[in-house]
């Protein structure tokens, strides 16, 4: 069956986007969705309006896709690895080989974040770790904080973070070189800065961490962390298979309005994109999104 849209990824601009198609009340729309990204391992978005005290990845996911399919929108777990143009249509193949026809694509794939195996991190990310200033900045006011990251990366994030928290320790995990230039910032900036590998993420409390431990034995209280390893990964092969424009950093360059790329048919919002990175952001873009689509498919 020819789909008159298909959406890859079913993350918050992906959910956005099938909520807001489903709307219309006259489309075929398919989610297909690989189960990862951002928005799975967050543990407590707290920057949504209506959420003041947070409400994790994982169930605004679930509450999303409920909500898309009592409009009628279908969802596959796959993960879809070729996409090209046949005539009219465009062809995506998933991992398993199937095979998928639609009118219209919104390319949602996101990026997947670099983080180490640390012991520990998995259990506090999103909730008292976090990766984006813009969205959890506030969550550090005051507090003694730990950046772990590596090279300019990291010192980048700690910069920006410095005017925010009580204490700011940069902990560059993987001794990567630190420009001379932002050393000189550092300390100008009173940031402590400490290479070594990092073992453990301490939380005894479910509202806190307590200490970074490194494999040396080294530990380091805190009460916040934040983390910035550089190296993201931004999903945007599929995009660069049927001969999107991307950006230096390979995000998928869409027109601001309409969130079209410069192949007809073709669409793409959330992290992506070029733009900031924000939960809310990846929402809009997704309802923007699903507007012009539906003007797209109108006769």
């Amino acid at each position: 069956m020819v789909q008159d849209c298909i959406i890859v990824g079913g993350g918050i601009a992906g959910l956005q986007a099938a909520i807001q198609l489903g709307r219309y009340d006259v489309h075929r729309i398919l989610v297909l969705d690989a189960e990862r990204g951002r928005s799975v391992l967050c543990r407590n978005y707290r920057n949504i309006l209506g959420f003041p005290e947070g409400i994790s990845g994982p169930e605004l996911r679930k509450r999303g896709r409920l909500q898309a399919e009592s409009l009628g929108v279908l969802f596959q777990t796959a993960e879809v690895v070729k996409a090209e143009r046949a005539e009219e249509t465009f062809k995506l193949t998933d991992q398993a080989g199937n095979t998928y026809i639609t009118r219209t694509l919104l390319l949602a794939t996101g990026i997947t974040d670099r983080i180490p195996g640390i012991a520990g991190m998995a259990d506090v990310l999103g909730s008292t770790v976090y990766i984006c200033p813009d969205c959890d900045g506030h969550e550090i006011q005051d507090r003694d904080t730990v950046l772990m990251g590596a090279g300019d990366a990291g010192a980048d994030m700690a910069l920006v973070l410095a005017e925010r928290a009580r204490s700011l320790v940069y902990i560059n995990h993987e001794a990567i070189r630190v420009t001379e230039d932002r050393m000189a910032k550092l300390r100008a900036a009173g940031i402590r800065y400490e290479t070594g590998i990092i073992s453990e993420v301490v939380a005894k409390q479910g509202d806190r961490i307590d200490a970074v431990i490194l494999e040396d034995g080294r530990t380091f209280a805190a009460e916040r962390g934040f983390i910035a390893f550089g190296g993201n990964r931004v999903h945007s092969d599929l995009a660069g298979q049927l001969g999107v424009e991307l950006s230096g950093n390979r995000h998928v360059l869409t027109d601001p309005r309409s969130k079209k790329t410069n192949v007809e048919g073709v669409f793409a919002a959330g992290d992506l994109g070029v733009h900031a990175e924000q939960v809310t952001v990846a929402m809009g873009e997704g309802s923007l999104a699903a507007i012009w689509i539906h003007k797209a498919l109108r006769p």
